[in-house]
């Protein structure tokens, strides 16, 4: 099994001039020094910063839906995991994620962008935990 930092959304880095480019997003480590940066896309993150700001719409949201769906089925979001980063011959990554389900006495892995577990942890205020050897790849202090 991974060995897994906690970590929490420190800062959220928004290009509003374009929903074309990246927004970026740092992970830092709780309690401590490390952290990394994330590109993500517009749409998640306006919804974390929806969420940040208290700026709830009038009717839910994607990310909202999909933990009214867990809740119905008697469900709760209880961590959101930075599981990996693949990364191609250019240095591009794409980092992978996954939803932590708690269900009775199942938890249930639910492979997801980490951009959207995240948009869903901040709404749940639930914690975020990186991959120890992620961190170690990316990790600035």
């Amino acid at each position: 099994m991974s060995e897994w930092i906690e970590c929490e959304l420190a800062q959220l880095l928004l290009v509003t001039d374009s929903w074309s480019r990246p927004q970026i997003i740092v992970l830092r480590e709780k309690g401590g020094e490390k952290s990394l940066m994330m590109h993500i896309g517009f749409f998640e993150a306006m919804a974390i910063n929806r969420q940040i700001h208290d700026n709830i719409p009038p009717r839910p949201m994607t990310h909202d839906m999909a933990l009214s769906i867990i809740e119905e089925l008697a469900g709760k979001l209880v961590k959101v995991l930075v599981s990996d980063l693949c990364e191609d011959n250019l240095g591009n990554g794409t980092f992978y994620g996954f939803l932590v389900i708690r269900q009775g006495e199942e938890e249930h892995l639910i492979d997801c962008r980490p951009s959207d577990a995240i948009a869903m942890a901040v709404r749940e205020d639930c914690p975020i935990f990186v991959s120890a050897s992620v961190m170690s790849r990316v990790a600035t202090n």
